[in-house]
């Protein structure tokens, strides 16, 4: 189109198509205006020129006459739940393909605000939306929309009306009603799947059953329950099983034979899936004295699963495998995960491994990668192993001990080293571990023990898990990082606040992971030592996998992939592939598909990740609640473990189990929560109960079905300390009661009021997990 006459030369169509398509947001003609000094004589042509452009499917127009890029989000968008991440906060997707290019992952839409803390998964909402990055978009609640059928669980009791449904999520305020054609012939007791209709009637809202899952109580009920409302995918596509049943034996072909090496695997009592295999011998090489030679085995998914295949598009929708105290949800089928991708001991197994020369101080000295066959010479457990080094050999460890075990043991003294000398962040917290029985029943709750040989395989992964990142970089080829940023600033001044009113300085500036531990080392064995290590820990970010490299900040390395447990990690895999591609060691490398697309899939199994650990610690909660229900009226010593307004979560002592404290329960007072010093602090008696603070309480009730459960906390003399005092909400008369009220709240209390949203990668809290970084 012809320019209009202008004093000052007016900008070109490709110059404000880059400054719309740079701009963070949308942006409208007066914002174009602005910036290229446009005068109203000609807006005309600025329109002129912003129809060719949307025209051209360059931009797009959007809310209020606003432009934005192609795919972009508009201001204004109505969006569907599709899951509750680790903190509780809502992670949505746009309805009706919104901000979708041709094969592109939908937008992720996270629902932080309060007001959206009401919805459930399947709800619909109109929210106003930002970015935040790439993908990702903060959104703003305006209207709640009537939802499309979603899905709830919970437990069939029978009624004259047909029956009510109580739901098993924390999040969930209130029963639904079940008609009489809608039973589906559920019995009263009975765990169901349920669709949620239109109406209401009696002022609930009407659910029809879809599935019944089997008696609430049972022992399979526990996981079920947390497998169903994390949306788990359970069952493989009949394609990707029977392609599965049909793996055999890898060929040798020209693979390297590491048969004769007597690599071991190391991993819990509970494991089923050996995905790596160690071995380590001193270095006879004149220039490193005191050296080791290295070689870690791992398990060779990538030759089994290749790109875009059935069992390549499972694995990829399940992100990872979920562990529960009774069960596994594996990434791949049984005959992949326990069996050809299993490093079964004396049977052949293709492996991609990596040898690595390390001098005594632990520093790597150089790396070599090789796609070969191995023969695993024993399946260790972490105890077997420990005893063993403590002068407790058995059959198996004894004749290893000489050969093969101490010298896995000097490595990993040396590279123990080199983690000190670099400053990761050192923290180590218990971890509960549920017993069951061959029936699935609990039959304990514990502290999961932490063994040195826990830490020697750790350490050895460590250093793959470098290996394979620096060598994706040397090769320029795309690597899917395990990134671990630093703390935000905000995080950083609320925890100067809080240490500094211990009279504990944090510097200023630049905060490296060692800064932490001179700070963790000034309170050990002090009153403050675990308060002062979880709010470090709560600073910290939460670690995620993408492919551009921030570096790792816990492990204070500067680049870092997940490598080692292609079994169980989607991301591993990626590597693996990545690997094989650029190393050319075989036609089963990464996909020009998948380098393209590294940004969703992180993204993508990120979220898998948090759905994993959020289902996981929910059944933990739920197995622990059972364990302890028929203990009601005992007495216990625990520890505060999270401060909120409407009380205190105790952790208890000998099982690690957790519950609250109701504020009204609290000695009588008024009491204001100070969020700095995460404490409750009463305002008239200024009587505090901090974060960290050693308590004895009583086991009020314990609910198996939600896992929540309401102690009493008791004064020196182990009774309940004086009259209920309120707090931010109103005391009722009868204690029963108004333990009913609390428990209901906190139902509706996401994970991360519970001081389990943090999440520091260098906390190992998967129960029936691998101890894996």
């Amino acid at each position: 189109m012809t320019k209009p006459k202008h004093h000052a030369p007016l900008p070109t169509k490709d110059q404000v198509l880059e400054f719309i398509r740079e701009s963070p947001g949308k942006v409208g003609k007066r914002e174009i205006a602005r910036a290229f000094n446009i005068g109203s004589q000609d807006r005309v042509w600025l329109r002129g020129i912003l129809k060719e452009l949307a025209d051209d499917g360059a931009i797009e127009r959007g809310h209020k006459r606003q432009y934005h890029k192609p795919g972009a989000l508009p201001d204004v968008v109505v969006v569907e739940v599709v899951a509750i991440d680790a903190e509780g906060g809502l992670i949505a997707r746009p309805v009706s393909g919104v901000g979708e290019g041709e094969g592109a992952e939908p937008p992720t839409v996270l629902l932080l605000d309060r007001k959206s803390q009401a919805m459930g998964r399947g709800d619909r909402a109109l929210v106003r939306v930002r970015p935040l990055r790439d993908g990702v978009y903060d959104g703003k609640l305006i209207k709640r929309l009537a939802s499309a059928p979603a899905q709830v669980l919970g437990v069939f009791e029978a009624g004259a009306e047909g029956g009510r449904l109580v739901p098993t999520n924390k999040r969930e305020k209130y029963e639904y009603l079940v008609p009489r054609d809608g039973t589906l012939g559920a019995e009263p007791g009975e765990i169901v799947l349920a669709e949620v209709m239109p109406g209401r009637r009696l002022g609930l809202r009407l659910v029809r059953i879809v599935e019944r899952l089997g008696r609430a109580g049972e022992a399979k009920s526990v996981s079920l329950i947390a497998i169903h409302e994390n949306g788990i995918p359970v069952d493989f596509p009949a394609d990707a099983l029977e392609q599965a049943r049909a793996a055999g034996p890898a060929p040798m072909g020209k693979r390297e034979d590491l048969r004769a090496i007597p690599l071991v695997t190391i991993d819990g009592e509970d494991a089923r899936d050996f995905d790596d295999a160690v071995y380590a011998e001193p270095d006879d090489s004149p220039d490193n004295p005191r050296g080791f030679k290295l070689l870690v085995a791992i398990a060779d998914v990538a030759h089994y699963v290749r790109p875009g295949d059935a069992l390549d598009n499972a694995a990829f929708e399940r992100g990872n495998s979920v562990y529960f105290p009774d069960r596994v949800v594996p990434m791949l089928p049984e005959e992949l995960s326990n069996g050809w991708c299993s490093l079964r001991p004396n049977e052949d197994r293709p492996v991609l491994a990596v040898r690595m020369r390390i001098d005594r101080q632990g520093n790597k000295l150089d790396h070599a990668f090789t796609r070969g066959m191995m023969r695993s010479a024993a399946r260790l457990t972490y105890t077997q192993v420990q005893n063993a080094v403590d002068g407790m050999t058995d059959d198996t460890t004894g004749p290893l001990l000489k050969p093969v075990i101490e010298p896995l043991y000097g490595a990993y003294r040396a590279l123990i080293e080199a983690r000190h000398h670099r400053g990761t962040l050192d923290l180590d917290l218990p971890e509960r571990r549920i017993l069951v029985d061959d029936a699935g029943q609990v039959t304990g709750v514990v502290t999961r023990p932490r063994y040195d040989s826990h830490k020697l395989i750790e350490e050895f992964m460590i250093l793959a898990n470098v290996c394979a990142a620096e060598e994706l970089e040397k090769h320029g080829v795309p690597c899917m990082y395990r990134v671990h940023d630093e703390p935000a600033p905000e995080r950083l001044e609320a925890l100067r606040e809080f240490l500094e009113s211990m009279n504990i300085s944090l510097v200023k500036g630049v905060v490296k992971p060692h800064h932490f531990n001179r700070i963790l080392e000034q309170v050990r064995g002090t009153p403050n030592e675990i308060l002062v290590n979880e709010v470090v820990l709560r600073s910290q970010a939460q670690a995620v996998y993408s492919p551009e490299n921030l570096g790792h900040f816990g492990l204070a390395l500067r680049r870092y992939a997940h490598f080692t447990s292609p079994i169980r990690r989607y991301s591993d895999l990626i590597v693996h592939r990545g690997l094989i591609h650029a190393l050319a060691l075989g036609p089963d490398g990464l996909s020009e598909t998948e380098a393209e697309r590294m940004v969703p899939i992180g993204e993508h199994i990120s979220m898998t990740e948090r759905r994993a650990a959020t289902a996981e610690r929910e059944a933990v909660d739920r197995f622990a609640a059972a364990w302890l229900a028929s203990k009601v009226g005992a007495t216990f010593s625990g520890r505060i473990k999270s401060v909120t307004r409407f009380g205190l979560f105790v952790e208890l002592d000998e099982s690690g189990a957790d519950g609250l404290v109701p504020i009204s329960t609290l000695p009588e007072d008024y009491y204001i929560h100070d969020e700095i010093q995460h404490a409750l602090v009463g305002r008239r008696s200024r009587r505090t109960f901090t974060l960290g603070d050693a308590v004895a309480v009583m086991l009020m009730e314990a609910n198996p079905l939600t896992g929540g459960m309401i102690f009493q906390l008791l004064d020196k003399n182990g009774k309940a300390p004086g009259r209920p005092g309120g707090g931010d909400r109103s005391v009722g008369r009868e204690r029963r009661s108004k333990v009913a009220k609390e428990t209901r709240r906190v139902k509706t209390a996401g994970p991360a009021a519970r001081g389990k949203g943090g999440s520091s990668s260098t906390k190992s809290g998967k129960v029936g997990r691998k101890n894996r970084p």
